[in-house]
């Protein structure tokens, strides 16, 4: 018993010497490395010698959070939307069309009262406006604060603001007739939705038509007569950019054709649209 611990004793001894020389002659080695130390009787078989332990690997670079997914949601869209999916926004309520068609709040028996539940009672206005020759006229005027959308409705009995006996569309207004007439129309086009050449007024010199070529009759085309007996009034100016000889020679009392020379020559446009019944 004794012999074992003396023997092993000595082989921790003969080991550390062994560590201490490898000190004082070369690098030391790695733990794991080192070859047992072995007696002069004993022989190193291969399976005896430690393999080299694999190269040190560096750690893997932690990989950084990702973002979690943010989902769209559209503040708009109903509780039925699905997640991550945005619906488009609602659309407001479209504004109905700015049409005069004769029928409805524009009818021969409509009234004041009629167009206020149509087009809300803040909108509509009963007051004075311009009539011929620096004359004023009693109306019910739809949007006054709003060029694009001013309306003026004028009454067979002003008391009583019913019975519609004319509608005019001018200055600014978006509003437009039947078939789409509405203000800048070129006269060609206009002519087209006849289906066949009118008679207009020459440009007038002087008056509520001074520089207005006045509509006179439809030639029996289209537009002679409108829905529920309404009739349209068309006034044109010429393009501004005519010359003032090209407008005199389509001036005075003379009745011309759409089709006329000296009336495509200035160009005109529609100035001015009254329906009436």
């Amino acid at each position: 018993m004794k012999r074992g611990l003396i023997l092993a004793f000595a082989a921790g001894i003969a080991a550390s010497l062994s560590t201490a020389a490898s000190a004082q002659t070369g690098p030391r080695q790695p733990p794991g490395m080192q070859q047992p130390v072995l007696r002069d009787d004993e022989q190193i078989m291969p399976s005896q010698i430690l393999p080299a332990p694999p190269p040190p690997t560096k750690p893997k670079p932690k990989s950084k959070p990702q973002p979690a997914a943010v989902e769209t949601v559209n503040p708009d869209a109903g509780a039925d939307a699905p997640v991550g999916v945005a619906k488009p926004a609602a659309s407001k309520p479209a504004e109905p069309a700015r049409v005069v068609t004769c029928t409805g709040a524009f009818a021969k028996a409509s009234g004041h009262l009629r167009l206020a539940q149509a087009y809300g009672v803040h909108n509509v206005e009963f007051s004075q406006v311009n009539g011929d020759d620096g004359s004023t006229l009693l109306a019910s005027v739809l949007f006054p604060r709003d060029p694009k959308r001013r309306l003026e409705v004028l009454w067979d009995d002003d008391n009583e603001r019913t019975g519609t006996r004319m509608i005019v569309i001018d200055g600014q207004s978006t509003w437009a007739a039947e078939k789409g007439i509405h203000l800048g129309m070129p006269i060609a086009a206009l002519e087209k939705l006849n289906g066949k050449p009118f008679k207009l007024m020459g440009f007038g010199a002087s008056g509520a038509s001074a520089g207005m070529a006045i509509a006179s009759d439809w030639n029996g085309g289209a537009l002679d007569l409108l829905a529920d007996g309404c009739k349209v009034g068309i006034q044109f100016k010429p393009d501004p950019k005519a010359s003032p000889a090209v407008v005199e020679a389509a001036n005075g009392n003379k009745e011309f054709l759409s089709s006329d020379p000296a009336i495509r020559a200035a160009k005109p446009a529609i100035g001015q649209i009254i329906l009436g019944y």
